[in-house]
């Protein structure tokens, strides 16, 4: 029997080269666009031709309208359905249509406003040179056939009388148009920009977010994780030989991993959205107790000092505290060979806590198994409240960890 080939699955057309990647919008889509485009150019379409008809009959000396001046009157709104589009386009082609409105001698009226709407929506796009190069040719048109040019050259009666007057009104009322149309531009450049600034600074809100759970995550994570690791190991080692204590040691991890889990849930419970209550109270310095016992099942011996009368800290600056004494016990534990280890809390400085972790090493040569982040998230923990935080190894072998707290006077009462 011949072999079947396997079957092939049918090609997968590919887009070509230069196509939009987005679908192509609905017909209904189109003809909405095309409405809401065609609708303005027709209303203005009828502005200017009744508008100029009115006006013609009370102007002396203009030439009266014809089929050349209603085609100009009609083409300056039919360009401005590209204006979307196509503005510098349209500004020109109206400002032309305009001029040549002009030139010819037709009777003034409202034929300037497609002009002026193609002039501001292109200083609403950005394009200024052109919106003030299209209205600064159109005027300079008008002025050439008003004071330059021959009378035998125009087809309308030349002005009587002063008409500077009139001219320096006409000035004025373009100028204001053009400086609304930039105020309009300067208008939307403000929305846009503060608008830009709301979406960053919620970016940068979501980051800090981010970080401060990362870090959190990260404290949690290290402290119980090492304890647990070294708990595991006695365990191993004592469970042939002396099982009932190395049931001592599963009985730590136990709860380790328990207490662990519990931490965890409390700060994902944040991802839940905002206004959630959380699932506990945060810990802070008045669990210190529970880290000694911690690094005691260990071997590690940890003793609390304090100085001062102790006071009462914020929510976040007693978070900060209780997370920078656990990170330091736990690189005790994880990078010296030290049994001992002295917590000191320094509460003299009414503005500062002053939060101190030393162990007398010597220090575990070779990697321990650290992630070497657990100083930097120290750092920002204290960074974020103006605080600082020094570290480094002692003359005599050991290491110290020293963070500066500041405590308003507020918080400090």
């Amino acid at each position: 029997m011949p072999p079947t080939s396997p079957p092939t699955e049918p090609p997968v057309a590919e887009q070509p080269p230069g196509e939009p990647s987005e679908p192509p919008r609905p017909p209904w889509a189109r003809a909405a666009a095309v409405g809401h485009a065609l609708g303005p150019a027709v209303a203005v379409a009828a502005i200017q031709v009744v508008g100029s008809t009115v006006a013609a009959h009370g102007q002396h000396g203009r030439v009266p309208l014809d089929a050349l001046g209603y085609l100009l009157l009609l083409l300056g709104p039919a360009l401005l359905v590209l204006r979307g589009r196509r503005p510098v386009a349209v500004t020109a082609g109206t400002s032309v249509v305009t001029a040549g409105y002009l030139a010819a001698g037709y009777p003034y009226g409202p034929v300037f406003v497609s002009w002026l709407i193609a002039c501001c929506a292109a200083i609403g796009s950005g394009h200024r040179r052109a919106a003030w190069t299209g209205a600064a040719g159109v005027y300079l048109v008008h002025l050439l056939g008003t004071f330059v040019l021959p009378a035998s050259w125009q087809r309308a009666a030349p002005p009587s009388g002063s008409v500077w007057p009139q001219e320096l009104g006409l000035l004025a009322w373009l100028l204001l148009v053009m400086a609304g149309g930039e105020l309009v531009r300067f208008r939307r450049e403000r929305v846009a920009a503060h608008r830009a600034y709301r979406q960053q600074l919620e970016e940068r809100r979501a980051n800090e977010e981010r970080l401060k759970m990362a870090r959190e995550l990260h404290d949690i994570l290290a402290h119980s994780l090492s304890l647990i690791n070294i708990q595991a190991g006695v365990a191993l080692a004592l469970l042939d030989r002396r099982p009932e204590e190395a049931r001592g040691a599963l009985v730590t991890i136990k709860s380790t991993s328990k207490e662990a889990l519990g931490e965890v849930r409390q700060v994902l419970a944040t991802l839940r959205g905002p206004g959630a209550p959380p699932r506990g109270p945060a810990p802070g310095l008045d669990r210190l107790d529970e880290l000694t016992e911690q690094a005691d099942r260990v071997g590690l011996e940890a003793e609390v000092q304090e100085r001062g009368e102790r006071r009462a800290l914020s929510a976040a600056v007693d978070l900060t505290a209780f997370r920078i004494v656990q990170e330091a016990l736990t690189n005790v534990v994880r990078h010296s060979a030290a049994r001992q280890a002295v917590v000191v809390l320094d509460w003299t400085d009414r503005a500062v806590l002053v939060v101190r972790v030393e162990d007398p090493g010597p220090a575990v040569p070779g990697d321990a198994g650290g992630s070497g982040s657990g100083l930097v998230g120290m750092r920002e923990r204290a960074a974020a409240f103006g605080g600082t935080i020094t570290a480094g190894p002692l003359p005599d072998g050991g290491f110290r960890v020293r963070a500066e707290l500041p405590t308003p006077k507020a918080e400090s009462d």
